[in-house]
C-alpha cells in the first residue's frame, strides 16, 4: 500500500480497506440478490466503488474557488438530491457493470490506484460533483461516510459478520451528526439518541 503523506487520510485508508475485505467475503451466488432499495447486490457494491473511483478521479479536476467548506456542507448543498435519484441509481448499476466477473478483484485494483493517487497529493482544492470546489481534507470524510454506512448495508444484504474500523465508525457517526445540525434535524436526533423519542419513519440526515 502507498504511503499516505501529511494531512493524515487514514481514516479513510481505513474505511476503504474494511471495504475491500468484506467485498473479498462475498459469495459467488449472492451477487445477483437484493442489495439496498433499487440496487441488487453488485449495484450496491458498485455504487460503494465509486467512492473509491470519484477520488481519483477528482484529484485530476483542480477548482478555482471553495464553495464547500466542509463535509457536513457538502451534504447539505446536496440533500434532496441523492435520496432516490434516477442518475444516481443508474450510475451505481453502471459501476456494478464495470466491476466484472471479478468483482473482489476489481475493487481492490480501485483500491491500490486511489492510494497510489493520494500518496503525495498533499491537500488540493479539487472540482467535484457538480464543480463545487472542495478541499481534499473535507471532501475524504464524505467518501469514509459513505464507505462505512453501504459497507454496513452489503454485510446486512449479504449476512457477512462486518465490524467497520472504530474510527471510520466514529467519524461517520459524528458527520451524520453534523449534518443533522446543520439541516435542521439536530433536536429530532438528539431526542431520539438520549430515549426521549422514536425518529420518524424514514429519516435520514441525508
Amino acid at each position: 500500500m502507498a504511503s499516505i503523506t501529511p494531512p493524515d487520510y487514514s481514516v479513510f485508508v481505513s474505511a476503504a480497506t474494511a471495504f475491500a475485505d468484506l467485498v473479498a467475503l462475498i459469495p459467488a451466488t449472492s451477487w445477483d440478490g437484493p442489495g439496498l432499495g433499487d440496487w441488487d447486490l453488485r449495484s450496491l457494491v458498485g455504487h460503494t466503488s465509486r467512492s473509491l473511483i470519484t477520488v481519483s478521479s477528482y484529484l485530476r479536476i483542480p477548482a478555482e474557488r471553495e464553495d464547500v467548506t466542509g463535509p457536513a456542507h457538502y451534504y447539505a448543498l446536496l440533500r434532496g438530491y441523492a435520496a432516490g435519484s434516477p442518475d444516481i441509481v443508474e450510475r451505481g448499476r453502471e459501476a456494478g457493470r464495470v466491476l466484472g466477473a471479478d468483482p473482489s478483484a476489481k475493487v481492490t485494483e480501485l483500491l491500490h490506484q486511489v492510494f497510489t493517487d493520494l500518496d503525495g497529493a498533499g491537500d488540493p482544492l479539487i472540482a467535484v460533483i457538480g464543480g463545487l470546489g472542495i478541499q481534499l481534507s473535507n471532501y475524504l470524510p464524505t467518501r469514509v461516510f459513505e464507505l462505512t454506512v453501504h459497507s454496513l448495508d452489503i454485510a446486512r444484504a449479504t449476512g457477512i459478520d462486518f465490524a467497520p474500523p472504530e474510527q471510520a465508525l466514529e467519524a461517520a457517526t459524528v458527520l451524520a451528526a453534523h449534518i443533522a445540525a446543520l439541516t435542521g434535524q439536530a433536536a429530532a436526533l438528539l431526542t431520539a439518541l438520549t430515549g426521549r423519542g422514536a425518529l420518524p419513519a424514514g429519516f435520514s440526515v441525508v
